[in-house]
């Protein structure tokens, strides 16, 4: 797992910021917005880590992953769990998951997994806020979590191993798109320092109804406070 507070890598990965910025830019969002149930997020704001039968494990993930991570989404995506899903046709395949993982590898964005008892229970990942170069600081997040094992905290898990991840990276801002409805969700990223930034009424179209989103950020390490290096 990366550490935040490791000045050192973070200062390396903001000198290669010309070149993870060309990287970024190929990398491609699929669905970048944090997607956790209402149970799953009341058990992690309260911190319930006695509920998980056995340690939680946060890795970099591989491309065996993928069959693990794939299935965990599309269940959330059809039980409507994803505040970004607005009822597309299309859904991405095991193929398309690869790609997209590898891109985020090569241009330096974290791509983790939870695994509990040797299994897959949860991934999260960062994607460019923007792609243009002057955003290439700024990155938005996605956590998914599997449907059996809400509630157990490895939602809170991967949250905090990608706010660690992301600083380490050298990257200044995190953003989060959350169904404005979500009450749980909003207090989940407001106890890891976000607040919000913005709202945005009636931007998607889901399930029969209208959905507000909020939009929430946080800075990571030195955020505003200094100018990046190189």
């Amino acid at each position: 797992m990366w550490r935040g507070s490791d000045r050192e890598r973070a200062g390396e990965g903001l000198r290669r910021g010309d070149a993870r910025s060309r990287g970024i830019c190929r990398a491609q969002d699929f669905q970048a917005d944090a997607a956790m149930t209402t149970q799953d997020i009341d058990k992690a704001a309260g911190g319930d880590a006695a509920a998980t039968p056995s340690p939680v494990h946060v890795r970099p993930s591989h491309d065996a992953d993928v069959p693990a991570m794939l299935a965990i989404y599309l269940h959330h995506i059809r039980k409507g769990v994803d505040p970004a899903y607005l009822g597309e046709s299309e859904t991405p395949d095991a193929d398309d998951l690869k790609r997209r993982r590898k891109n985020m590898h090569r241009g330096r964005l974290p791509h983790l997994v939870a695994e509990e008892g040797g299994a897959v229970v949860g991934y999260a990942y960062a994607v460019p806020f923007r792609k243009r170069p002057a955003y290439r600081y700024a990155v938005k997040h996605s956590i998914y979590v599997h449907h059996d094992h809400l509630g157990r905290g490895v939602g809170r898990t991967l949250m905090a191993a990608l706010i660690d991840a992301c600083a380490a990276g050298g990257y200044r801002q995190m953003i989060g798109y959350i169904d404005a409805a979500n009450e749980a969700s909003l207090r989940l990223h407001q106890s890891f320092g976000f607040r919000q930034v913005g709202f945005l009424p009636a931007i998607g179209f889901k399930f029969g109804r209208w959905t507000d989103t909020a939009l929430m950020q946080r800075s990571l390490g030195l955020g505003a406070t200094a100018p990046p290096e190189g």
